[in-house]
């Protein structure tokens, strides 16, 4: 069955934005002439996915005053609002699950502080094996992470490299079953990639390799580095345009 349902990360105080982000939450900084996080609204939409699911924690009743209901974008928007100190990412799906802004179902998550051409398309119709808890996007090291995150061999994601493997980092993409923070406790922050890492221990981890344009927009250099991408190469590849 197809994917329906997406959550997007966005509870972040985005810190290394400062003073930027002292205002204005991390998913509503501009790029390319509109939020970052609309980018990502707007692309799952492309590919049939109206029920997302937002976190919100730093300037949250700014967030949801940008943003809404999602109608102006022909989406649903399903607000799971934290308090003043995030629960993290496996704490904060955790709590959307538990009240019921994200459906008991696989869902596709996506941090909001990504930019990436990548086609949502391609993950709809991923269909989780009985046993997996995750299935990863794993991209090219970036100059900030250049120990990587995983190893990936023949679609299976680990935490070592296996005879010599490239290692690479996640690109804050995936689909993910709800069993895996089936275990977070309630109300209390919690990393998702510690899960991750004990799921791909047991085998339970897939991946593939990104090899679309992606930049996490982290840093004001980064934030730059997108913004020239799209004004040189445009955006027309992107759903979300």
């Amino acid at each position: 069955m197809a994917i329906t349902q997406a959550m997007i990360l966005a509870a972040g105080k985005g810190t290394r934005l400062r003073p930027l982000t002292l205002t204005t939450p991390k998913p509503l900084v501009e790029v390319g002439g509109q939020p970052l996080i609309v980018w990502h609204i707007k692309a799952l939409k492309a590919v049939g996915i109206t029920d997302i699911t937002i976190n919100a924690s730093w300037l949250a009743d700014t967030l949801m005053d940008a943003l809404g209901d999602g109608s102006d974008y022909g989406v649903r928007l399903h607000w799971s609002v934290e308090g003043d100190e995030p629960l993290e990412t496996a704490g904060g799906i955790f709590q959307a699950l538990q009240t019921g802004k994200l459906q008991d179902a696989p869902f596709v998550l996506v941090n909001s502080d990504v930019w990436t051409t990548f086609d949502f398309a391609d993950l709809v119709n991923y269909e989780l094996g009985a046993d997996q808890c995750a299935h990863l996007l794993l991209m090219d090291n970036p100059e900030h992470n250049p120990q990587g995150d995983f190893a990936l061999s023949n679609g299976l994601v680990s935490i070592e490299p296996i005879d010599g493997q490239d290692t690479y980092t996640f690109a804050g993409i995936s689909v993910l079953s709800p069993r895996l923070v089936a275990d977070v406790v309630s109300g209390e922050p919690a990393r998702l990639a510690p899960l991750l890492k004990q799921a791909a221990l047991k085998f339970q981890v897939t991946g593939a390799h990104l090899q679309d344009m992606w930049i996490d927009v982290g840093t004001q250099e980064r934030l730059d580095a997108v913004n020239d991408y799209i004004a040189k190469e445009g955006a027309d590849t992107h759903r979300g345009r």
